[in-house]
């Protein structure tokens, strides 16, 4: 089987470097998703499959965001995924890139990039094997959802480092982190 590590880590510098723009939420994403899920349902084998959702900021009504439909689909078997449902997503127009879950280093995962057709970036398709990770990722969502001046408190968050860091997504995303994690640790808590 390819080694994708090595050819991953120059493209995902390259895609570190793409615009970054928050633009106020549409009433479009949710449906956008929908439809995506379907299509993703009907390609990928069942059995493979055992969780797809919307996550990330799209996935939070009223809430701004890089307009980037996020999905995670949670898989049994990332092996399978690289042997089977790469050509398959390649083939319905999405980019393959076999990218570290954190910073640079392994645990891998399957990334794929669906773009509309001017080039700009559509969907984020995060392939996962369920962890801590994949939970907290719905956590995440879940809390913003439930509490809406945590999502305002995000979003202005999510602005300034838009401003501060337009174009080095890895900073953008770095420089979040502290957020995500305080309002995971009051969610699992309980608290808002």
């Amino acid at each position: 089987m390819m080694d994708h590590t090595n050819i991953s880590a120059g493209r995902i510098a390259e895609l570190s470097g793409e615009p970054i723009a928050i633009v106020p939420y549409s009433e479009e994403w949710p449906a956008r998703y929908a439809a995506e899920e379907a299509r993703l349902s009907a390609e990928l084998p069942p059995d493979l499959c055992t969780r797809i959702a919307h996550i990330g900021s799209t996935a939070v009504p009223g809430l701004s965001a890089k307009p980037v439909v996020d999905i995670q689909v949670e898989v049994t078997d990332l092996d399978r995924v690289r042997r089977e449902v790469v050509p398959r997503m390649e083939a319905l127009g999405y980019e393959f890139i076999w990218r570290p879950t954190m910073g640079e280093k392994a645990p891998y995962y399957a990334w794929f990039i669906g773009r509309h057709p001017d080039g700009r970036r559509a969907f984020h398709v995060h392939m996962v094997e369920p962890d801590e990770a994949t939970v907290d990722r719905l956590l995440f969502r879940d809390h913003l959802r439930a509490h809406p001046e945590v999502a305002r408190q995000y979003e202005a968050l999510k602005r300034g480092l838009a401003s501060t860091h337009p174009a080095d997504r890895a900073a953008y995303t770095r420089s979040k982190t502290p957020f995500i994690a305080d309002v995971l640790r009051r969610a699992r808590a309980g608290h808002p």
